[in-house]
């Protein structure tokens, strides 16, 4: 089975560590990327890429330098390799219209406020890479402990 990777990017490290913190419990499954920047994000993503991986779930802070979060996610969804890829926006300063841009051109699967909660933040990842898995067909049962069993259950029926 390729990897699947969880790619996290915010400018602030101390989110990015409590973001590795609080996905620590996914890195038996799968793999964690973080990235201060859009630009390193977009770098890492064409390196997965590259070695036949996936990348299954982006969780983006929206107000970072020289790139915001929508127009990292809105590059991600136009690149057809991707567009699977499911995409969460975690930030406490996005404007409403950053969200519905997120929505509406970033293909924005779901919307995180800081600060978060880690048992919610488990619950939304795992519903994320459930769809994700579903939506690629890929080999499920290996993943069972990292996908949230009602969702699975729902998109095999």
């Amino acid at each position: 089975m390729n990897h699947l990777y969880i790619l996290c990017i915010d400018d602030q490290p101390e989110v990015l560590n409590a973001l590795e913190q609080d996905l620590a419990a996914f890195e038996t499954h799968l793999r964690i990327e973080v990235c201060d920047t859009g630009a390193e994000a977009l770098e890492v993503i064409e390196e997965v890429d590259s070695q036949g991986d996936h990348l299954a779930l982006v969780i983006s802070d929206q107000v970072m330098p020289q790139m915001t979060g929508v127009e990292l996610l809105r590059t991600i969804q136009q690149d057809g390799r991707f567009r699977q890829a499911q995409k969460i926006l975690l930030t406490g300063l996005a404007t409403h219209q950053d969200t519905i841009e997120a929505i509406n051109t970033g293909g924005l699967d779901h919307y995180i406020s800081k600060p978060w909660t880690r048992e919610y933040l488990h619950e939304t990842v795992k519903k994320a890479l459930t769809a994700f898995v579903l939506a690629k067909g890929l080999d499920y049962q290996p993943l069972l402990p990292v996908l949230d069993q009602a969702s699975l259950y729902e998109g095999l029926r």
